[in-house]
């Protein structure tokens, strides 16, 4: 194996959550607490049309989520629209803490790996990874967003292996979604290593599962 692969939102900044997942109880925490399919409608409107309704060139982590999170708040709670930087603040300030954990696992696995990531975003991506201290671990970053290609397609997952000149049979593909992630590099002639702390995790056909990237070590091994 000479190529490692993540996903970002859900693999790299927590353990198998989502964002819709992990954002639902912050909200209810600051008290807006809707029906949940209002909330996920709200939220997938919200970051289906953020990269259009935005230029979020150079913006780092917190705020981009300021700028998904105040739609949100918009379309489900707009008196509470005061709670945008607590919230954003709060996701941001949880993610940034899971990736200082898992740094060390990272910066070991590129000593001896060509780590890249695979991820559905904004387009900004790159930058926001810059902006926060964390793009210099990864040679290569496939966004959705900028590409024009989004998971589970296989071409958006040969675009990476390209660009690290490895063989897609050469590649692992490190995600927490089976439907995007897992068979994305499935159908890419890759591995799979699919981050779950699910009990029993989903089988989708995945080489291997974890429940955090910071095991990701003794698999490879």
């Amino acid at each position: 194996m000479k190529t490692v692969l993540f996903d970002y939102g859900g693999t790299l900044d927590s353990d198998g959550a989502t964002w819709l997942e992990r954002f639902y109880p912050i909200y209810k925490e600051h008290g807006v607490d809707v029906a949940r399919e209002r909330f996920d409608r709200a939220f997938y409107d919200s970051d289906d049309g953020l990269p259009g309704r935005h230029d979020l060139a150079g913006l780092d982590l917190e705020q981009t989520l300021r700028l998904q999170v105040r739609a949100v708040l918009h379309a489900v709670a707009p008196e509470r629209v005061d709670l945008t930087d607590r919230i954003a603040g709060r996701f941001a300030r949880d993610s940034r803490l899971q990736f200082r954990r898992l740094e060390p696992v990272l910066t070991r696995l590129a000593a001896r790996y060509r780590l890249g990531i695979v991820s559905n975003f904004y387009g900004n991506l790159d930058g926001l990874l810059r902006a926060e201290g964390q793009r210099a671990l990864f040679q290569v970053v496939a966004d959705s967003g900028a590409l024009g290609v989004t998971k589970p397609d296989p071409e958006i997952f040969l675009h990476a292996a390209r660009a690290l000149d490895s063989r897609p049979e050469d590649c692992v593909m490190v995600g927490d979604s089976a439907p995007r992630d897992i068979k994305g590099a499935a159908a890419a002639g890759m591995k799979k290593v699919l981050v779950s702390a699910k009990t029993p995790s989903p089988d989708a056909g995945q080489d291997w599962t974890i429940r955090s990237v910071a095991e990701l070590e003794s698999i490879l091994s």
